[in-house]
């Protein structure tokens, strides 16, 4: 039977927009207690057309016979997983007017990952919480509590679980954000932005197609930094000139991963 992803998900999308403080399904995460958190209202339309938007996740291909042909919409997206797996399992994705028979939400919801150091912890809670009710699910990478660690080993883990394809995205958070940053876009195929508030969220994703936020906790508070999650994740990346400059950034990389650049003439 064909059901209607996009519709489905539009239904779910105006619940949570409508409930912004009702307890999360994604993953067990439930919304701390501090009363409710009104989305701004300048990103309520464009948070809905990114949620509208369904993501067909490993998950969905659950109940999809090998070698079989999957229709999807124009609208929908395909993780990194999800393409591995079809192609694993002989499964084709063609773009048509049917949807796959799934969801966006609950165990189908992307993962976004998340790691911090133990400056970070506090606001990393709240930041999972956060994802939960805009409808992502966390892949917690630690740290698990407030003893000492190392910043990088976690930035690290969170810009590989992008680069390879288990988070659609990813948030680290330290203290300024900047350390993090440093590391996480040392990992090949990832763009971190350090962003402390929306107007430079916004920037990350549009101008300079980030796929990693970083965080300060020692400069947001919670609600701050919601709002900049909620920026970051609802701004789509900017195509003409925006493409053509992240394409130069990613040039840059693939010039530096083959050895040191050869020296120019005369110097």
């Amino acid at each position: 039977m064909n059901l209607d992803i996009r519709s489905i998900a539009m239904r779910a999308a105006q619940r949570a927009l409508a409930e912004p403080s009702a307890p999360s399904p994604h993953g067990g995460v439930v919304v701390l207690a501090s009363g409710t958190r009104p989305l701004d209202p300048a990103l309520k339309a464009q948070l809905a057309a990114s949620r509208s938007q369904p993501w067909v996740t490993e998950r969905c291909l659950d109940g999809t016979a090998d070698g079989a042909t999957v229709t999807l919409a124009p609208d929908v997206r395909v993780t990194a997983q999800a393409r591995e797996q079809a192609h694993d399992r002989g499964i084709q994705f063609k773009q048509g007017h049917q949807t796959l028979g799934t969801h966006f939400g609950g165990d189908h919801a992307p993962l976004v990952a998340v790691g911090c150091d133990h400056g970070g912890f506090d606001l990393k809670q709240d930041v999972i919480a956060s994802l939960g009710e805009l409808g992502y699910r966390p892949l917690d990478m630690g740290t698990r509590d407030k003893r000492a660690v190392d910043y990088p080993d976690f930035a690290r883990a969170v810009a590989e679980a992008v680069a390879d394809g288990r988070a659609v995205a990813g948030v680290c958070i330290d203290g300024a954000g900047i350390g993090s940053a440093m590391t996480a876009g040392k990992v090949p195929g990832v763009l971190a932005a350090n962003c402390w508030d929306v107007r430079t969220a916004a920037n990350a994703r549009e101008h300079n197609h980030a796929n990693v936020l970083c965080l300060g906790a020692g400069h947001l508070d919670r609600g701050s930094a919601h709002a900049v999650l909620q920026t970051f994740l609802a701004t789509p990346c900017g195509e003409g000139r925006h493409a053509r400059r992240v394409e130069k950034i990613w040039a840059t990389e693939t010039r530096y991963s083959k050895g040191a650049p050869e020296s120019t003439p005369g110097h």
